[in-house]
């Protein structure tokens, strides 16, 4: 049987919310996260950052701009080393300026995903995919991919069938 790996970057606290700012208890992209899990099983890794993001939305959303322009990766509390033992790897995050935050990137770029398959899933509110699945093609050398999903974040909790039903189809 397939062992699964749910990488997730989630932010709780403020979000973009349906043309709004709503303070949310848990990450949409967690949410989500669990989701798989729950569908497919696996193993959670949650991206976490030495140096907290602003709690206000408007000075994170800054911060990741900021981030992207300088192809920055910031400090991560903990990192994984290997996952030689898993088959399919979900990578999960939302959707800042158009791809993940960067410090899903941080993560990634220490891991050897030849052989993997990997599964793109991106919280947003309009964007999609954004360039997401472009991006992690660059980083993620030597995996095949999967077909990526999109979850408006506003409806995170209410995609539990529709999440199930894609992880169950990727892997």
């Amino acid at each position: 049987m397939a062992k699964n790996l749910i990488i997730y970057y989630s932010r709780k606290g403020e979000n973009y919310w349906n043309g709004s700012v709503k303070n949310i208890a848990k990450g949409n992209t967690e949410i989500v996260a669990q989701f798989i899990q729950k569908a497919v099983g696996g193993d959670l890794f949650e991206v976490d950052t030495v140096k907290p993001y602003s709690a206000d939305y408007y000075a994170c959303i800054e911060e990741a701009k900021k981030e992207l322009h300088e192809h920055a990766r910031p400090e991560l509390k903990k990192y994984l080393k290997d996952i030689s033992e898993y088959d399919n790897v979900f990578i999960c995050g939302p959707c800042w300026w158009g791809t993940f935050p960067m410090a899903i990137f941080t993560q990634l770029e220490k891991l050897d995903f030849t052989g993997k398959k990997i599964m793109a899933v991106m919280t947003h509110e309009g964007s999609g995919l954004g360039s997401c699945e472009r991006d992690l093609k660059k980083v993620c050398t030597g995996a095949s991919f999967g077909k990526g999903l999109a979850i408006h974040g506003a409806d995170a909790s209410k995609s539990e069938s529709t999440v199930a039903d894609w992880a169950k189809e990727s892997v």
